[in-house]
């Protein structure tokens, strides 16, 4: 169901977070630190939702551990990835295009946006959460899609982590484990997820819901995921090129001969 008091009150909370996280961009000199929040921004909305609907059903509880599982694991590792590296180079970018006055403007170019992004995408938690209807098979293929975009997208981050760990492969392209069957196994992974989190909301009736993956999708393949880093990759990392004429962009599939 629709709960707009309770969507209204998740936008409030998760709008309070951002402030907060802009206050910390602006003492560390490093807005990058919201890519560690964004997942908890989910969290922050759940729980919202959570304490709002009126009675806590099977799916409620079973919607709530799956976002404490996802948003927790997600923002830990980025932050461990993060640890001592200084702003990513995208935010540098972005800071560079909005002087002067950036420590301002980050807070809506990039704290605020993210917040709403966040609200708008958290649409089938709050619907799921509230829904009252019995578990059906559509609940079951939810989490089959969701633990099938938790293998991917975290174990293509702890496979990353572990080749960039050691020496010898300093500057090479990774093409091993699930990488060599999709060049963003952990955007793919992001993708299943949420359209995971979308039959789970189906399921309880929430047609509605389906604007939440797809924007996701959207951003994924061609805003902030897959178009980004791939942008000039190829110029940078000319061995990346050869990996592209041999690898799936992003649904998993056969490597190609190059």
């Amino acid at each position: 169901m629709f709960d707009l008091n309770a969507y209204l009150w998740g936008l409030t909370a998760i709008l309070i977070a951002a402030v907060l996280a802009w206050l910390m961009g602006l003492f560390k000199r490093d807005v990058s630190i919201v890519d560690s929040l964004w997942s908890l921004f989910f969290l922050l909305a759940a729980a919202v939702y959570a304490a709002a609907a009126p009675d806590a059903g099977p799916r409620t509880l079973l919607v709530l551990a799956l976002v404490v599982v996802w948003a927790l694991r997600l923002s830990a590792y980025i932050t461990w990835r993060n640890r001592g590296e200084g702003e990513d180079w995208r935010y540098q970018a972005i800071r560079r295009n909005n002087e002067p006055h950036f420590a301002i403007k980050s807070l809506y170019i990039v704290f605020g946006l993210q917040g709403l992004l966040a609200w708008l995408i958290s649409l089938p938690l709050l619907a799921a959460i509230g829904s009252g209807t019995a578990i059906n098979a559509l609940d079951f293929i939810g989490v089959g899609l969701w633990t099938a975009g938790m293998a991917f997208e975290a174990g293509g981050d702890y496979q990353l982590a572990r080749f960039k760990a050691r020496a010898e492969h300093q500057g090479k392209v990774m093409d091993q484990g699930l990488w060599r069957y999709t060049r963003h196994p952990n955007y793919f992974g992001e993708f299943c997820i949420w359209w995971g989190f979308y039959a789970i909301a189906l399921a309880g009736g929430a047609w509605w819901a389906v604007v939440s993956p797809l924007v996701m999708t959207g951003l994924l393949l061609r805003v902030s995921g897959v178009a980004l880093m791939e942008k000039d990759i190829g110029e940078r990392r000319p061995a990346y090129r050869e990996y592209i004429t041999r690898t799936n962009t992003f649904f998993p599939g056969p490597p190609r001969k190059a």
